[in-house]
């Protein structure tokens, strides 16, 4: 009797995918591979799937080699991934999960996980497992432009932009694309153990990062909402002194709790949250392009002093007003 091959990883690659995506999945578990003796732990293995046949389009005019996902569902321990779909708006997302192979991704990963299995996807590839009814109850990330729609798509899912990986009950999700590089860490860090998540970071130079935090724009956190739009450019051209929130009520004619509430729909944090980013990231733009002082970018972003800021940019994105300086700025931190 022929045993099948036993695998780590399954890669299921849908057209369209995102390419540095895929190339970043392959090239970590190769590069894992390549390792794994050196912290005495066996290489990992694994196969690449597709709904499309033996041959995968991805965008840009690239391709990839598949085998063809089997019709019949077999007991499988290893986890699935989905990397990135390149997918931008809610309406190419919305389209994209009605396609033929989109479904057929929909239902193997919700069969996977119904049978134990573990489950993972970065980015807009997030939207097929929740299409699956897989976040329900659970918490996860996405991009964090995306972030706010996950929400209203799925109220039962605590979705936290802020993060660039989070593992809950066998399904794991992660950021951006790029963001696929955590991911792969983390996953290999859990089936493998750190030695060789901390030996390939640091043959690839790779740092997992916690946090999309220090990434996030607010006026791509409004995400196409237009009220919350409107409420990014006033509070940009309201500093450095901020609104307070009747302020803010009374500008846009509602209630405090209607803004509030609008707030938390479109960008799924608290309207004093999407205050704090927005000042962050005013100071962020002036510390990258500008020859102020710290003591001078505190007060254009309304903060009264620039203690309060380090300590805030601290707290909120881990990092110090230094980080966001140019080299040739340097002196001015």
């Amino acid at each position: 009797m022929r045993i099948p091959p036993f695998y780590d990883f399954t890669i299921l690659v849908l057209g369209g995918a995102y390419p540095s995506s895929v190339a970043l999945t392959l090239d970590i578990l190769s590069a894992a591979a390549s390792v794994s003796a050196s912290v005495d732990v066996v290489a990992p293995r694994w196969r690449v799937y597709s709904t499309a046949g033996n041959r995968v389009q991805l965008g840009h005019g690239l391709s990839i080699d598949a085998k063809p996902l089997p019709k019949t569902a077999r007991a499988d321990s290893s986890i699935w991934i989905v990397p990135g779909l390149g997918l931008e708006s809610p309406i190419d997302i919305a389209s994209r999960m009605k396609q033929d192979d989109a479904l057929t991704a929909i239902m193997a990963l919700r069969s996977h996980a119904q049978r134990g299995g573990t489950v993972a996807a970065s980015c807009s590839a997030v939207f097929l497992l929740q299409a699956a009814g897989l976040l329900a109850g659970r918490r996860a990330t996405t991009s964090w432009w995306l972030a706010p729609l996950l929400q209203r798509m799925e109220k039962r899912c605590t979705v936290d932009a802020d993060r660039m990986v989070l593992e809950d009950s066998r399904v794991v999700t992660a950021g951006a694309a790029l963001a696929q590089t955590d991911l792969m860490l983390h996953l290999l860090c859990s089936k493998f153990g750190p030695a060789l998540a901390d030996t390939l970071s640091r043959v690839l130079l790779a740092d997992a990062r916690q946090a999309q935090a220090p990434f996030i724009a607010p006026s791509l956190l409004a995400s196409g909402n237009e009220l919350t739009s409107r409420i990014v450019a006033y509070v940009e051209a309201s500093l450095p002194e901020l609104p307070s929130l009747a302020d803010l009520a009374a500008q846009f004619c509602v209630s405090e709790r209607t803004f509030a509430r609008h707030v938390r729909a479109a960008t799924g944090r608290s309207t004093q949250d999407l205050l704090q980013s927005i000042r962050l990231g005013r100071a962020r733009v002036l510390l990258a392009t500008s020859r102020m002082t710290v003591e001078q970018i505190a007060e254009q972003v309304g903060y009264r002093d620039a203690t309060a800021l380090r300590r805030m940019m601290r707290k909120l994105v881990g990092a110090t007003p230094r980080q966001f300086r140019p080299t040739a700025f340097g002196a001015y931190s």
